[in-house]
């Protein structure tokens, strides 16, 4: 058998505004964005390149839903954004207005630095280190 995760879901408070941030500010790519009624849309972005797990940008629709976008993982870092060159990425998102919470740092597993989306979810963005990987 095989499987693989194919979207998570991150709340948001608009389709438009997250996918101009997603592309514009992360330089994610829109994958997809299919409208299915009732001003619902199916909404997809993953980091350039990425062949596996997307992003599925979906807006709150409850009072709920709304009082958790931003906070789904009750404040810790809940996506994990690896790249091959840190130090470009990291440069790249600060100049695009990215706010880091912290200078990176190297540990075991790789370069890595916390930062926080548009809507306050923290991200770590990882260089993982040669005995990391797979």
């Amino acid at each position: 058998m095989t499987q693989n995760l194919a979207a998570i879901a991150l709340l948001v408070d608009d389709y438009d505004a997250a996918v101009a941030y997603y592309t514009g500010v992360m330089g994610f790519e829109l994958l997809e964005d299919t409208p299915h009624g009732l001003g619902k849309r199916w909404v997809r972005v993953a980091p350039p390149g990425s062949t596996g797990t997307s992003i599925l940008l979906a807006r709150a629709s409850t009072d709920a839903q709304r009082a958790r976008i931003g906070d789904q993982t009750g404040g810790r870092v809940g996506l994990f954004l690896h790249t091959d060159d840190f130090d470009r990425d990291y440069h790249a998102l600060s100049a695009r207005g990215v706010r880091f919470r912290e200078v990176p740092r190297q540990e075991t597993y790789g370069k890595v630095a916390v930062f926080e989306d548009c809507y306050g979810n923290a991200w770590d963005l990882i260089q993982p280190s040669s005995a990391a990987l797979p």
